[in-house]
C-alpha cells in the first residue's frame, strides 16, 4: 500500500488544482478578488451609516440604465451609473419634500424603476442574455471586463484612501463633521457615487440581485468580530476575499453558478459567527453564577450538610 502513496497525493493535488488550469476560471479568481476588495471596504460603511437599503435600492434600480444603454449600444456601464445615480438623487429630493421616511422613499423608488426595467427588458428581443444582468455571468467574462472592473475598483478604492478619515467622521457623527468645516453634502452624494460605482463594477460578476449581499455580509461579519473600525475594515476585505474565492472554487466541483456559491459562503460564515457570539454569551453570563457559588461555598463548607 505504501508504494501507491505517492501516487494517491499525487492524484489529489492534480485534482484540487484543476480549476486553476483553465482560463475561464482564471478570469473568474480575479474578477472576484478586484470586486471583493471595494465591496468589502463600502460594506463597513454602509453598515455602520445604515445604508444597506440604499445599496439594494441602487443594486436594483440599474435595470433600466442597462437596458437603455443596449438600445442605445452604448456600454452598460454607462447606463447603470447614470440610473444609479438618479435612483439617489430621486430618493434625496423625495424624502427632503415629504415627510415620508428614507426608507420608505427608498422602497418606493427602487421598486418602480426596477419594475420599468423588467417591463422594458420584456419588450425587447436580444440576443444577448440580459437576464445575466440580473445574477451575472462570471465565467462568460473576457479580460476587456476583467479591466473595466479593475479600473472601477481602484477608483472607488483610492477615493476610499483619499476620503477615508472624512467619511468616517461624516458616518458617526454628522454634526461634528459640519462643525469641524467638512462638506457634508459633498462626502453623502461622494459615497453614493462609489456605491453606485462599485455596483456597476460587480454588475457583470454577480449580477444586481446579488451584489448587496456583497455590500453588506463581509461588513455585518467583522461588526460582529471587533469593535474596531480600522480591524473592521481588515476583517471585512479578508473575508470578502476568502468567501470569494472559496465559492468560486467550491462552484467548479459541485457544478453551481459561482455568484449563489460565493454569497452562500459568507452566509454560512455570517451564521457559524452569530452562533459562536450567542454561545459565548451565554457562557460569559454563567460565569458570575458559579464565582458567586464558589465563593459561598468557601465560607460555608457545611451548608449542605445543614441542610440536609
Amino acid at each position: 500500500m505504501p508504494l501507491f502513496d505517492p501516487l494517491l497525493t499525487n492524484a489529489w493535488i492534480a485534482v484540487l488544482l484543476e480549476p486553476f488550469q483553465f482560463t475561464f476560471m482564471q478570469q473568474a479568481f480575479t474578477l472576484v478578488i478586484l470586486i471583493a476588495i471595494p465591496t468589502a471596504l463600502l460594506s463597513c460603511f454602509l453598515v455602520l451609516k445604515g445604508w444597506s437599503l440604499m445599496g439594494d435600492a441602487i443594486s436594483h434600480s440599474i435595470l433600466p440604465g442597462v437596458v437603455i444603454a443596449y438600445i442605445m449600444a452604448i456600454p452598460y456601464a454607462v447606463g447603470a451609473f447614470v440610473a444609479g445615480i438618479f435612483c439617489a438623487l430621486a430618493t434625496g429630493y423625495i424624502k427632503e419634500h415629504t415627510r415620508l421616511k428614507e426608507d420608505t422613499v427608498m422602497g418606493v423608488v427602487f421598486s418602480s424603476l426596477f419594475a420599468l426595467g423588467l417591463v422594458m427588458m420584456s419588450k425587447i428581443e436580444s440576443g444577448v442574455h440580459l437576464d445575466h444582468i440580473l445574477f451575472g455571468d462570471m465565467l462568460g467574462l473576457s479580460w476587456s471586463n476583467i479591466v473595466e472592473s479593475a479600473v472601477i475598483s481602484i477608483a472607488v478604492i483610492g477615493f476610499m484612501v483619499v476620503k477615508g478619515r472624512d467619511l468616517v467622521v461624516y458616518i458617526f457623527d454628522h454634526q461634528h463633521a459640519k462643525v469641524i468645516g467638512l462638506s457634508v453634502k459633498f462626502l453623502h452624494y461622494s459615497l453614493l457615487v462609489i456605491l453606485s460605482l462599485t455596483i456597476v463594477a460587480s454588475l457583470k460578476v454577480v449580477g444586481m440581485i446579488l451584489v448587496i449581499s456583497l455590500l453588506i455580509a463581509p461588513g455585518a461579519i467583522a461588526f460582529l468580530l471587533t469593535n474596531k473600525f480600522s480591524h473592521m475594515l481588515s476583517l471585512a476585505v479578508i473575508i470578502s476575499v476568502l468567501c470569494s474565492i472559496a465559492g468560486v472554487y467550491l462552484s467548479f466541483f459541485i457544478d453551481s453558478a459561482p455568484a449563489p456559491t460565493i454569497i452562500m459562503m459568507m452566509s454560512l460564515l455570517f451564521i457559524m459567527v452569530f452562533s459562536y457570539q450567542q454561545i459565548n454569551n451565554v457562557v460569559m453570563m454563567k460565569k458570575p453564577e458559579k464565582t458567586t457559588f464558589a465563593i459561598n461555598n468557601k465560607h460555608n463548607t457545611k451548608a449542605p450538610v445543614d441542610a440536609l
